[in-house]
């Protein structure tokens, strides 16, 4: 009779402490693409990340990823195991908390999520609201996201995430939000766009039709705004930095926040077209899922969101 394969043999049977720390291991070298980036993250040599991965393997009877001239990347089983790695270590993290809650103390990681380009609003507290929450509670791990709306919003139902902050556009019954601070869109052209520099006054929604138009490219204020107005989508981005990249090329017109656009006016590359007119604001807004019940740090962060923002 055959010698069963690898992969026969393999039978993960109990997740042990080690196989946790092997996975965790395995995350971090999947999301820096590769053994000697995940050296400086994790703190440790690229030889023992070898080692941890070829052992992963050898447990798992799997082949995990492929290093070559070709670059670093996952096999399809690699991407599989990833996906499950995610949703293994967000559910052992949910465990921790609810112990945590148990004895009324916070610890573990927070995972929050910010939309794009939050940082340089003047009317955004988000750091006032981290110092107020780290004084409560010094022995949570904070780990800060950049994400799309759409990206935030999926998280905090999986659980992967525990709070986002995000600017509000349609509401979903499994989550819950509360209002923070607004943030004024504009609209802007490039230096090389026909409309930088010339006379704004006579222009209308209608005759900014004739200009091709970029916009984000899943459900926001932006897209709403976008086909309220019948503006021809010529472009598509998915975070403010494309979409201020589309802009620069003189080609589009597009919204941004003023804020984060203020460096490229001041530098001559961009010009508010009729600000008094071409613009819309946005409610930004914090996100906690409804159920189950967010861990007690989630909670605490949403109040000190709150307290920062003269909530």
């Amino acid at each position: 009779m055959p010698a069963p394969s690898p992969r026969e043999r393999a039978v993960l049977g109990q997740l042990s402490d080690m196989d946790l720390r092997l996975l965790q291991v395995f995350k971090s070298v999947a999301e820096c693409g590769g053994m000697s980036a995940a050296e400086l993250e994790l703190n440790i040599g690229t030889s023992t990340v070898s080692r941890h991965m070829k052992d992963l393997e050898t447990r798992l009877g799997l082949t995990l990823c492929r290093r070559g001239r070709a670059g670093f990347a996952l096999t399809p089983e690699g991407q599989r195991v990833y996906d499950e790695t995610l949703r293994l270590l967000s559910a052992v993290d949910a465990f921790r908390s609810s112990i945590d809650d148990i004895h009324r103390r916070m610890g573990g990681r927070l995972e929050v999520a910010v939309f794009d380009k939050t940082a340089s609003n003047p009317a955004a507290h988000i750091g006032d609201a981290i110092a107020l929450f780290t004084a409560q509670a010094p022995d949570v791990s904070l780990q800060m996201h950049v994400a799309s709306i759409n990206a935030i919003e999926r998280g905090l139902i999986d659980g992967s995430l525990h709070i986002g902050i995000i600017p509000a556009h349609r509401a979903s019954q499994s989550l819950v939000y509360a209002s923070l601070f607004t943030e004024t869109m504009l609209l802007y052209c490039g230096v090389r766009h026909p409309l930088f520099g010339a006379d704004h006054t006579a222009l209308t929604w209608e005759a900014l039709r004739a200009h091709q138009f970029a916009g984000l490219g899943y459900h926001s204020p932006n897209m709403e705004l976008s086909h309220s107005a019948h503006l021809p989508r010529k472009a598509t981005g998915f975070d403010q930095e494309s979409i201020a990249t589309l802009i620069l090329s003189g080609r589009y017109l597009g919204f941004l926040p003023d804020h984060y656009a203020e460096a490229f006016v001041r530098q001559g590359q961009m010009q508010a077209v009729q600000p008094a007119q071409f613009l819309y604001r946005c409610q930004f807004v914090s996100v906690l899922r409804k159920s189950p019940q967010p861990p007690r740090a989630a909670q605490a962060f949403a109040q000190c969101l709150l307290a920062a923002h003269g909530g």
